[in-house]
């Protein structure tokens, strides 16, 4: 089973990616997805810029999504992860899994974002509703400690 790994510039259409992983399947008892949104949480972001190496991206989704399939009995994945200037309350990154059961499902949803988080390699830039330069967001302990889980 080939993974869809996606990284765009453009929004998603969540409904039908996760449509997709069930379509036509009578195996698939399950489908979890996981969407990550731009959040604003003190009211001053204007956007949030997303930067990644083109290629290296992927490629990198692609090495945990096969790690994924080799841990779960999975029968579909899928990982969109956008770039780009992202505004409060836009998509930023989706991941689907298909599988016979949930368990599965979502162990594996739960290790792609755990992933995505920790060692995708993207670059987060804040940009201030104030017209301020922004600064560069830093990974945080607690992502890592989540992520360390799968080790």
């Amino acid at each position: 089973m080939q993974p869809t790994i996606r990284v765009q510039r453009g929004d998603f259409d969540l409904a039908r990616e996760a449509e997709r992983l069930g379509e036509g399947r009578r195996d698939v008892g399950a489908v979890v997805t996981f969407t990550g949104l731009c959040r604003d949480d003190q009211g001053q972001l204007a956007a949030l810029e997303l930067e990644h190496y083109p290629g290296m991206a992927e490629e990198e989704i692609d090495r945990v999504a096969q790690e994924a399939l080799a841990r779960w009995p999975l029968l579909g994945l899928t990982v969109i992860h956008r770039f780009g200037l992202i505004r409060p309350g836009e998509r930023i990154v989706l991941v689907a899994t298909a599988a016979m059961h949930r368990e599965a499902a979502f162990a594996a949803a739960e290790f792609l974002m755990d992933f995505l988080k920790t060692r995708a390699p993207f670059w987060k830039k804040a940009h201030p509703r104030d017209g301020g330069s922004g600064d560069w967001v830093a990974a945080r302990h607690a992502d890592e400690d989540a992520a360390g889980r799968w080790r």
